[in-house]
């Protein structure tokens, strides 16, 4: 597969990126790379190999999941525009 420079201003265009007519060889040519390394990564013979979230073995810690108030109710409420009686007021948006 192969970009010209009407697929990369086409492309510019849909990701919204303002590339100027000059640029655009250029910008093919990029592309081309990105996909040509793409196809080289599918040449890896992958079987057989689990995925991974890290280069290192390791677990993440975890928690007990408690709901909390999180212990500094007036420093929230403080934030609030409008509260009342402990809860944060809102406008009524349904008749």
């Amino acid at each position: 597969m192969s970009i010209d420079t009407a697929t990369a201003a086409r492309v510019a265009k849909l990701a919204r990126i303002a590339v100027p007519q000059d640029d655009l060889p250029k910008l093919a040519d990029e592309l081309n790379g990105i996909i040509n390394f793409m196809e080289q990564l599918n040449e890896v013979d992958v079987e057989g190999v689990e995925p991974m979230t890290s280069v290192t073995p390791q677990r993440l810690k975890r928690r007990e999941d408690v709901v909390t108030d999180g212990s500094q109710p007036q420093a929230v409420m403080k934030n609030a525009p409008d509260a009342r009686e402990g809860f944060f007021a809102v406008p009524k948006v349904v008749e």
